[in-house]
C-alpha cells in the first residue's frame, strides 16, 4: 500500500459507488460491509496496475447499458458517466469456469475488477469491480464466503436463496451475506452492475 493520491478518474467513480450504495444501504442490508470496503479505501491506496486493457465480445453491450443507468435517479448517470471513464483501460473476464457452461453464458458475460488482486489498483483487503451482462443470458448459480453489495446501474433480475426474483430499478441494491447462493439473468436489456467485497 502507498500514501499517494489516486488517481482522480478511479477516485470519482469510487465516490459515487459510495454514494449510491450508502444511500439505500440501510433500506436495503449492507451497510456495514459497505462502509468497511470504503473505510479501507480512504484509508490506503494500493499500487497501480498498468498491465493493458482487454476487452470481450459483450463489451458491446456496455454502451447500451450506459444508456440505461443515464436515465436513472441520482447518482446513477454520475456514476455511469465515470464508469464510462474507466472503460478503456478495464480488464475483462470471463467467469472461471466458464468453458464449462453455455456457449450463451461465455459470450454473454464479463467482470471487470476495478480495485482488487489483479485490478486498476492493485490490493488484496477490498474487492470493487463491475459484471456485465448481454440480453438473454443466466449466470449460474454460485456462492463465495465474502459479503457482497451490487448496486444496480442497468437491466436484470437477482435471485438469493430463500428470495424470490426481483428486479432492481437502477440505483436499486443486492445484498448477499456469506456462502448465500445467489444468481442473475437478463431479459431484453442488458446488465450493468457494480459489486464491492471486503474481504479483510
Amino acid at each position: 500500500m502507498t500514501n499517494k493520491a489516486r488517481d482522480t478518474t478511479l477516485q470519482n467513480f469510487l465516490d459515487l459507488t459510495e454514494e449510491a450504495i450508502l444511500l439505500r444501504a440501510n433500506a436495503g442490508g449492507g451497510a456495514e460491509p459497505a462502509r468497511r470496503v470504503f473505510a479501507a479505501l480512504r484509508a490506503e491506496v494500493g499500487q497501480k496496475n498498468d498491465g493493458p486493457p482487454e476487452s470481450l465480445p459483450v463489451c458491446e453491450a456496455l454502451d447500451p447499458a450506459l444508456g440505461l443507468a443515464a436515465r436513472g435517479p441520482s447518482p446513477i448517470p454520475r456514476l455511469g458517466t465515470a464508469l464510462k471513464k474507466l472503460a478503456p483501460d478495464l480488464v475483462w473476464r470471463r467467469r472461471k469456469g466458464a468453458e464449462k457452461e453455455s456457449q450463451n453464458f461465455f459470450d454473454g458475460h464479463a467482470n471487470a475488477v476495478v480495485v482488487g488482486p489483479d485490478g486498476l489498483e492493485m490490493r488484496k483487503d477490498v474487492l470493487v469491480g463491475i459484471s456485465l451482462m448481454a440480453p438473454h443470458v443466466r449466470y449460474p448459480d454460485h456462492q463465495h464466503p465474502p459479503e457482497e453489495v451490487y448496486v444496480s446501474l442497468a437491466g436484470g433480475a437477482w435471485w438469493k436463496q430463500g428470495h424470490d426474483w426481483h428486479q432492481p430499478e437502477p440505483g436499486g441494491l443486492v445484498h448477499n451475506e456469506p456462502h448465500v447462493m445467489h444468481a442473475m439473468k437478463t431479459d431484453d436489456d442488458p446488465l450493468l452492475a457494480i459489486w464491492c467485497l471486503w474481504v479483510g
